[in-house]
């Protein structure tokens, strides 16, 4: 097991929910609000698994992936981008299933998620495969899914400030 592989497997199983979504009559408000309610859930609960496994690591080790300068830059990002999914997330629970707003509001949620996924793949996951053993990876995947297992319900959504999680999470 490996935290950059479960990562990623879970970033292409949002985007098949997204996916799946798209594909529903507007009609079938119980199949599109079962499946947001899935999606929703795992996008907080994944955030939060990031945010408490993941990027406090990737600051102890990382250099900067891909087009980002550091680790701190990758990181600060990315809770930006999770503060912005889980505001679009909220956002979509504020209208009637399958409505216009509705799918508008999903629409902004997926375009957030899809722009933090790509960045991710491209800065963070690099960076830590680059900086990580393999038997770090396995330790923090394990913790990372018994966090998400035990929380397969979804986590209460919390902004967190981008540059207070940055220095909390700076090595000293």
């Amino acid at each position: 097991m490996d935290i950059t592989q479960l990562i990623l497997d879970e970033h292409a199983e949002q985007r098949k929910l997204f996916s799946q979504i798209e594909q529903i009559d507007r009609s079938d408000k119980a199949a599109l609000g079962a499946i947001w309610n899935r999606l929703k859930s795992l996008l907080d609960s994944h955030a939060e698994a990031e945010e408490r496994f993941f990027y406090p690591r990737l600051m102890e080790i990382g250099t900067g992936g891909g087009d980002a300068d550091s680790a701190a830059e990758e990181t600060e990002d990315a809770i930006e981008d999770h503060n912005d999914i889980r505001d679009t997330g909220e956002a979509v629970d504020q209208h009637p299933i399958g409505s216009d707003e509705w799918f508008e509001a999903i629409n902004k949620c997926n375009e957030a998620n899809s722009d933090h996924m790509a960045e991710e793949e491209r800065q963070g996951l690099t960076d830590f495969r680059r900086h990580a053993s393999l038997e770090e990876r396995h330790a923090l995947a394990v913790r990372f899914a018994q966090f998400e297992a035990e929380h397969r319900m979804g986590v209460k959504p919390v902004d967190k400030d981008p540059k207070a999680y940055v220095k909390e999470h700076a090595p000293n």
